[in-house]
């Protein structure tokens, strides 16, 4: 919270002195209009080249063994975290309470998980989950936070996977929504 404080701020001051007329800011909104000229020339100034628009920058790839890249998969796969042959890549607490789902189901006894739970139980649209889901990751020594963001029907939904570094793994140990007010450790299947 501190930092973003901080980066706001500093920004702010950053666009301020831009704003004050220095030459600082000519690189932050490109090149100054053109200068009056003082031999009462009247013409229109010189057409310039139009500038498109920036485009966005594309998305940093995913590397191979990160958090990110342990996640990722349950939002190409609907469901992914309910087949207990992904089950290698979790851990206690959310690997516990997928075998009880998993013991549940096979008792006959009902579901006791969403089959959606990493879309933040949202209808399945797969073309507008890709279009607008966003990562960012956050490792903190043998722990890491991946948050994903996407839009469905006009609705927002964030999501906070947990993961652990174990055996020089990462392991996913807790799934949480944001949006939604729910932890996969929470639920007591049984």
């Amino acid at each position: 919270m501190l930092r973003r404080l901080v980066l706001a701020l500093s920004s702010l001051s950053m666009l301020a002195a831009g704003l004050n007329g220095g030459t600082s800011a000519q690189g932050l909104f490109g090149s100054p209009p053109p200068k009056a000229s003082s031999g009462g020339d009247t013409s229109p100034p010189a057409a310039t080249p139009e500038t498109r628009p920036a485009e966005p920058a594309p998305a940093a790839p995913v590397l191979p063994g990160s958090p990110t890249a342990v996640v990722k998969p349950f939002y190409e796969h609907l469901g992914l975290e309910l087949d207990p042959a992904q089950r290698k890549n979790f851990i206690d607490p959310a690997k516990t309470v997928l075998d009880k789902s998993d013991a549940l189901r096979t008792s006959g006894q009902g579901e006791c998980l969403d089959p959606n739970m990493a879309l933040d139980n949202a209808d399945y649209d797969k073309l507008a989950i890709d279009k607008s889901l966003r990562t960012i990751e956050a490792v903190n020594g043998d722990e890491a936070k991946v948050v994903v963001a996407f839009v469905v029907e006009g609705h927002q939904h964030r999501l906070e996977w947990k993961l652990k570094k174990v055996g020089g793994n990462w392991k996913i140990s807790d799934l949480l929504s944001v949006t939604g007010e729910w932890a996969l450790s929470q639920y007591q299947c049984e």
